[in-house]
């Protein structure tokens, strides 16, 4: 059976999602997977590429606005230096393990002059795009560095909109989170603001969390239910907020920071071996890069009076998002230390545990 998300299974979550409930829900906005799953011999592989378009694929030469926020630094996340500085970045998202970043950028680099050869000769166009990393090491060679330049523009190739694949797919194969088996999650979220009304995005690669503090919807079901262990937080997120609201950079690096609030309603305290690093963008406001826009550039920004919802939608989609990355799982052995179960999260379990657990007398 396949398995339900968090909102399939029953769990009583908050907000409108979008018709996807993903991040593709706002408009332009694609995923591709690569996935790289070899379990016969060794080394034991699973694990992969992810790549996120703001634009799609067809999509023009442009900034996407954006922000970012560092919870817990041990991680990585490259591009972040300008996006602070130049409030935007440019191209494909793209997400994968630990040892495989250096190769994850060269080959978007490579992408980027490929697809827009004449910019960049004309225009003196340099690339610095943003890939970001998380641990897969206990379920996968990750010594090995099997994810190659190809395996990336796979990965974007097959970008497109529509329902996204969670679970062990693309740069989450490998992951795992509170104990559990974890990976790539996404969920959407419809916020109306008076005048304007849009749509946020999250999107998860969950590889975080110490078991007994695994938290749903209010419940600390991490302590009640059956697997109870408690083991030190190795692994860490990648969370990225996308949305089709008008915003100005620094507006966006708030949102990033609710980004962070979404993962703390999941239980974590943001372990000191975790890389809890976080992106938001805006596909509104289109403009050519800066370099050939002119002088003057216009904006339209949602006014920061209007930002409680907005902030709501960003925390509930992030928070659902890690939910339907666990629920997506299936149980794996780890080949360090080998012959270690890493079970998927039972959702009968768990909605069980959040339904008992909601009839207790305060």
């Amino acid at each position: 059976m396949a398995p339900r998300r968090a909102r399939e299974l029953g769990l009583p979550l908050e907000g409108e999602t979008g018709c996807h409930n993903a991040i593709t829900d706002v408009p332009g906005v694609e995923v591709g997977y690569r996935t790289i799953r070899r379990e016969e011999g060794k080394p034991i592989v699973r694990t992969g590429v992810t790549a996120i378009l703001p634009f799609g694929k067809a999509g023009p030469l442009r900034p996407a606005w954006a922000g970012s926020f560092r919870l817990n630094g041990n991680g990585e996340m490259t591009g972040l230096q300008w996006v602070e500085d130049g409030g935007y970045f440019v191209g494909p998202i793209c997400l994968t393990n630990t040892h495989s970043l250096g190769i994850v950028h060269h080959a978007a680099v490579r992408y980027m002059i490929e697809t827009y050869r004449d910019a960049f000769t004309a225009d003196h166009l340099w690339s610095l795009p943003v890939v970001a990393e998380t641990y897969d090491g206990v379920l996968s060679d990750v010594l090995g560095q099997h994810v190659t330049e190809e395996n990336v523009r796979e990965a974007i190739a097959c970008a497109d909109g529509g329902p996204v694949a969670e679970g062990s797919v693309g740069g989450g194969t490998g992951m795992i989170c509170y104990g559990h088996k974890g990976g790539s999650g996404t969920s959407s979220r419809v916020v109306g603001t008076g005048e304007v009304r849009g749509t946020v995005g999250a999107f998860v690669q969950a590889n975080f969390g110490r078991p007994d503090l695994l938290t749903v919807c209010g419940v600390p079901v991490g302590r009640l239910m059956a697997a109870k262990r408690s083991e030190p937080e190795r692994g860490s997120v990648i969370g990225i907020v996308a949305t089709d609201l008008p915003m100005l950079p620094h507006q966006l690096r708030r949102l990033a920071r609710r980004a962070a609030l979404g993962i703390a309603r999941t239980g974590t305290s943001g372990g000191n071996s975790s890389g809890d690093l976080f992106l938001a963008f805006s596909t509104a406001n289109p403009s050519p890069l800066p370099q050939s826009a002119g002088d003057l550039l216009h904006f339209e920004a949602l006014n920061d009076e209007c930002f409680d919802p907005v902030y709501e939608a960003v925390c509930q989609a992030v928070e659902e998002a890690v939910l339907n990355a666990l629920l997506a799982g299936e149980p794996m052995v780890a080949v360090r230390p080998e012959g270690r179960m890493v079970p998927a999260l039972d959702g009968d379990e768990l909605l069980e545990t959040v339904r008992n657990y909601k009839r207790l007398p305060l």
